[in-house]
């Protein structure tokens, strides 16, 4: 029987065309009120995932 993608892990993750796995930063979501711009820029954008991460992540997504 085939494994199933994990769908939480699908919704998130997003594979770059050269393999690398990316995700969306942490903290933009509420509470931006208090933050600087400057923060809120920086939070913007992608970036690569954990290397500690990135063989359970692959398994996860059945790459």
């Amino acid at each position: 029987m085939k494994n199933k993608t994990h769908s939480g892990t699908k919704k998130r993750i997003k594979v770059s065309g050269t393999g690398k796995l990316l995700r969306e930063k942490a903290g933009k979501r509420h509470l931006l009120e208090k933050k600087s711009s400057h923060k809120t820029r920086q939070l913007a954008g992608q970036t690569e995932a954990a290397p500690q991460d990135d063989k359970r992540l692959r398994r996860m997504l059945g790459i």
